[in-house]
């Protein structure tokens, strides 16, 4: 028998949908049932491709001994992070502060008015490895709700208080110039793995937002030690375990320090960044690998997320059927049933799949770590094993269509797109926007997620603002079309009307002034797994602030200095929490460059400008193509032909070359 979450639209609630649990949705209706019932609320909060999420179901969630203990003694709460992350954001603040360390699934017990007593992330069913089991954690927190609430209400007031202040703290302000820039390279280079790329060690994530920050100093300084850096982290993934060598994409993190065993979850958020870098690293470098994984990461996209609606879904799973990595792991045996026996062998030897393996029970993930030295065969192969790989098991997909998410893979198609002249991408980034402004802009206000057409309730976060704007952003340049534009600063205006904190400039809440009230308003200023809403922000405003006319230019500009100042105490000391943040100032710092082209679409000249300027400007740089005076495109306004032949204006701030009307001399005032 179904619970509430039948109806609900997220798939990783709809996966709950049949727990013997009474599960309700986040709503008023379940917290004045506890207020009626006098009970604590049980949130459990998680996402669709979340390992530990599904394991702790199976174990706990699915069993009918604990669902009666959980329905006789809690009103249960269930949230898809995903779809709320202003919930998972005030509640995440509360496990880490109570655990010193948070996750997913995260489990927190609740006042009836929302406060948190008790908060963790994964439990077993019966103790182990120091965990208590959840059922027994299930009658300690009975027990002191039922003989100690007094003193339990009173910790949670106080939690709640202490959560509500950190919340309010101000950072240091300080400006994020050259020199912040050159000491976050250098701590960088300080903090980097030599041997495998990448920062730290096992769990290892792709840190997409550094290498973006990375590139873009080296684009402005010539620092051969931050290309080196890029170079290595992008080539060691690529060539690891974390990236589908058959299927292209990158998988969420790898479990060991060399990148061989991923996590198998695939999100569209890290596959969008990535695709963004490795892009720019192929358009900076002209890298063969850089340029044939961004091309595959597009494809992956196009294939594997791409919905019915147009958008992108949000992540496929890390399980298969219940076992991870049961799509992609290979034995020398299962290449032997697909290949010729000299095949098999060759492929083996190329994947570096042993009969010891590298993952579990004797298989092994796909590397690649040298190229094949025989190309055609390598591509023969690759075809006959990804079409055997397609007919196993797959894993699920959560079809989400989440606006932040889909805003990054719509930047990254767009100007992956432009530079390498693939209509195609730019179509498909354009027909994904044309979805988010339709279905997820309702009645002036943005929405945080559909699934199969139909809108959710959830109100749009700064990050959905952010990067949904940053995508118009891109396709007005990969397009020229002037209706982008509009469409990007009313997007903007609406963010910095709605999550502007008043009382201090260049501060922006992740929830909208007139958002649900939660322990307090969340506001995140480290980049994470993706980029801040607020450096999201920062980025766009600064984009739009040498795309539109010189008063809305100027307003934009001077709330992206006010926000990238309230970091300033971070992005030098903090670099790999703040990347997104540098790549803001890196452009910032570099004008941001423009580049104005004037002529007729299709005319060779035009066309030859064009592609110039899209390979050698640097990123953060804005690249506008249409014809001269073109309504709604305030960069190419005064900018004439030249005679009658297509011309480029190149623009630092305020300091403008002579128009170049050859591919030479563009090239000179761009590498100048």
């Amino acid at each position: 028998m179904s619970n509430r979450l039948a109806l609900a639209t997220s798939p990783y609630l709809l996966q709950h949908a049949d727990n013997p649990i009474d599960w309700w949705e986040w709503s008023d209706e379940a917290f004045a049932e506890a207020q009626r019932r006098d009970v604590p609320i049980m949130l459990s909060v998680g996402y669709a491709a979340c390992h530990w999420c599904h394991v702790m179901a199976h174990e706990s969630f699915e069993d009918p001994a604990t669902a009666a203990q959980v329905n006789a003694n809690f009103v249960a709460i269930k949230v898809d992070r995903e779809e709320r992350p202003d919930i998972d954001a005030v509640y995440m603040a509360a496990t880490q502060a109570m655990t010193g360390q948070g996750g997913w699934p995260m489990t927190c017990f609740l006042t009836p008015i929302g406060e948190p007593f008790h908060c963790g992330t994964y439990y077993p069913p019966t103790s182990r490895h120091g965990m208590p089991g959840f059922r027994q954690l299930l009658d300690a927190v009975t027990r002191a709700w039922t003989e100690d609430g007094e003193r339990v209400r009173g910790a949670a007031a106080d939690i709640a208080s202490r959560l509500a202040s950190s919340a309010a703290a101000e950072l240091p302000s300080a400006v994020v110039g050259e020199a912040v820039l050159d000491d976050a390279v250098a701590m960088l280079a300080g903090d980097v793995d030599a041997t495998f790329g990448g920062f730290g060690g096992a769990p290892k994530f792709p840190p997409s937002m550094v290498l973006e920050f990375l590139l873009r100093h080296h684009e402005r300084t010539g620092s051969a030690p931050a290309l080196g850096l890029v170079e290595l982290t992008c080539e060691r993934m690529a060539r690891g375990g974390i990236y589908d060598q058959l299927g292209g994409g990158f998988a969420r993190y790898s479990v060991d320090a060399q990148w061989v065993v991923p996590h198998f979850e695939k999100m569209l958020y890290d596959n969008a960044l990535l695709l963004r870098v490795y892009a720019h690293l192929a358009r900076r470098t002209g890298s063969p690998l850089a340029r044939r994984v961004a091309e595959e990461t597009a494809e992956f996209l196009l294939r594997d997320l791409r919905t019915a609606e147009g958008g992108f879904a949000s992540a496929l799973d890390a399980d298969t059927n219940g076992v991870e990595g049961l799509t992609y792991a290979w034995t020398p045996g299962q290449l032997a049933e697909v290949l010729t026996p000299e095949d098999a062998a060759w492929a083996a030897e190329l994947f570096e799949v042993t009969a010891q393996g590298t993952f579990e029970h004797g298989s092994s993930t796909l590397q690649l770590p040298v190229d094949p030295d025989d190309p055609e065969r390598w591509e023969r192969l690759r075809t006959v094993l990804f079409a055997a790989r397609s007919a196993r098991p797959q894993p699920g997909r959560d079809d989400k269509v989440i606006t932040a998410w889909n805003g990054m893979a719509i930047q990254a198609l767009a100007e992956a797109g432009a530079a390498f002249g693939r209509l195609d991408w730019v179509a498909a980034a354009g027909a994904a926007a044309d979805l988010l402004l339709d279905l997820h802009v309702v009645e002036g206000r943005v929405r945080r997620s559909s699934r199969d057409g139909t809108v959710g309730t959830a109100a749009g976060v700064l990050e959905d603002h952010a990067y949904l704007a940053d995508a118009l952003l891109a396709l007005h340049q990969a397009t020229g079309d002037p209706q982008r534009l509009a469409e990007a600063t009313r997007i903007l205006d609406l963010a910095l009307a709605r999550f502007a904190d008043p009382d201090r400039p260049g501060t922006f809440f992740d929830t909208a002034d007139d958002a649900e009230a939660l322990l307090h308003r969340p506001r995140e200023f480290t980049d994470n797994a993706t980029p801040s809403g607020a450096s999201a922000l920062c980025n766009a405003l600064l984009t739009a602030s040498v795309l539109t006319e010189p008063e809305a230019g100027a307003r934009y500009r001077e709330a992206a200095e006010a926000g990238l100042a309230t970091v300033g105490g971070i992005a030098g000391k903090h670099p790999r929490f703040a990347g997104h943040w540098l790549t803001a100032a890196e452009a910032m710092v570099s004008g941001p460059l423009q580049v104005a082209l004037v002529g007729p679409v299709g005319d060779p000249e035009r066309e030859a400008l064009l592609a110039q300027a899209r390979l050698l400007a640097p990123g953060g740089a804005v690249v506008v193509p249409g014809e001269p005076d073109a309504a709604g495109v305030p960069l190419l306004a005064g900018r004439p032909l030249l005679g009658s032949r297509p011309a480029a204006y190149v623009c630092r701030g305020f300091v403008c070359d002579l128009p170049a009307t050859t591919p030479g001399d563009l090239a000179a005032q761009l590498t100048s």
